[in-house]
């Protein structure tokens, strides 16, 4: 096992940038379906495949985020336990419980009140939808298929709808890996499933919101990662193969935004596999850059990754609130552009604030209260690292 590899998953600045990436094009994705930035002033002077790009992919960062994800899950894991066979079942829930539930828990509360409040843009008033459905349906880890029966929620609720996709897989793999002993028959499985998104999201074409939300394409995604990690465990990429391997990656990346259109035309639902291979190439390649400089001017990026769990969950609050004050003050869409500037500033703060003062201390009181009784491995030695009980903000 490639043990320096596997410690420094979750830290690699190049991948807390790649985090900051995808959860920064969600962001100005909901903010370009309210003011286009497109019609702005910025449409004089840049090509609008640019402005396009930067717009309106929102839906494919989030697979790119699955990805990253399931990298770091089974990187992790791997660290942990040494094998996925060996995972602690307990340990791996609580740890996915203590990330996780916090806030899910408190936006669900503030979503209720908002909604009850009549709050515009917060209201679940569509056909067949209501309170307590949306609740039990983000509770029981399906708001994607009840989006997909009964239409869209609004913003804040919307966003939910990849949770359920992520907390449906925390639940299922841990439980493969268990009942899957054998590494090349994981593999074979894990390659089936990654390879199965074209297939996945062409059956369900007969309904929009299902296929973009439904969960085997999803999950196909999240696999992607989990096979990147087991690459990265028996395989380090020497320094010119790494560089391909990021050089191969990010093109990938780039292409699918700004030629979208035509990797459709070529390939129809195959571009997603030109997306999910190509950010599991450039994991592979960053991964195995260990000892390399961060990139300099791009901490900031880093740092939106770091945060992305909190700023997915609350970016529609500020989305909303910038929205109203731009509606408010006359709709000028040539200047629209100067809303996406205290967009990205307000998000990542609301973020941080939020990281600072409830998620980590709630994350950090779960674990050392659920996590005690498992502290030590099957060998007698610590199985969680000291310091910080989440060092890498999994």
């Amino acid at each position: 096992m490639n043990v320096p590899l596997l410690q420094a998953a979750g830290r690699n600045p190049g991948i807390d940038a790649l985090r900051g990436a995808s959860i920064l094009m969600v962001v100005l994705h909901h903010l370009a379906l309210r003011i286009p930035l497109r019609d702005t002033a910025l449409g004089d002077v840049l090509p609008r495949r640019l402005l396009n790009a930067l717009s309106y992919n929102g839906y494919e960062a989030v697979f790119v985020f699955f990805v990253v994800s399931g990298f770091l899950i089974a990187s992790h894991s791997l660290r942990r336990w040494g094998a996925l066979s060996a995972i602690d079942l307990r340990a791996f829930y609580v740890r996915r419980a203590a990330r996780i539930l916090p806030c899910l828990l408190l936006l669900l509360a503030v979503l209720a009140v908002l909604h009850l409040a009549g709050v515009p843009f917060q209201v679940i008033d569509g056909e067949g939808q209501s309170l307590g459905g949306a609740l039990f349906a983000a509770l029981g880890l399906h708001l994607n298929w009840y989006e997909g029966r009964t239409g869209w929620l609004p913003g804040g609720w919307d966003v939910l709808w990849s949770l359920s996709i992520e907390e449906v897989f925390y639940l299922g793999f841990p439980l493969l890996c268990l009942l899957v002993r054998a590494r090349a028959l994981l593999v074979l499985l894990l390659v089936l499933s990654a390879l199965s998104l074209p297939l996945t999201r062409a059956a369900l074409a007969g309904n929009e919101i299902w296929q973009e939300k439904a969960y085997l394409p999803g999950m196909a995604a999240i696999v992607t990662g989990v096979l990147t990690a087991l690459l990265v465990q028996r395989w380090q990429a020497p320094p010119r193969t790494a560089r391909l391997l990021r050089l191969a990656g990010g093109l990938g990346l780039l292409a699918v935004p700004l030629y979208g259109r035509e990797l459709w035309a070529s390939f129809g639902n195959g571009y997603m596999l030109v997306l999910t291979g190509s950010a599991a190439m450039l994991i592979a390649g960053l991964q195995a850059d260990t000892g390399g400089r961060p990139m300099r001017g791009l901490g900031w990026l880093r740092s939106f990754g770091r945060l992305s769990y909190e700023i997915y969950l609350t970016h529609m609050f500020v989305v909303f609130a910038l929205v109203a004050l731009y509606r408010h003050g006359g709709s000028d869409v040539r200047a629209g552009f100067w809303w996406y500037l205290p967009l990205l500033a307000l998000c990542w703060a609301l973020g941080a604030l939020l990281a600072r003062f409830y998620s980590d201390p709630c994350d950090r009181a779960m674990r050392r209260r659920w996590l005690r009784s498992s502290a030590m491995d099957a060998g007698g030695r610590l199985a969680v690292a000291p310091g910080p009980l989440n060092p890498g903000r999994e």
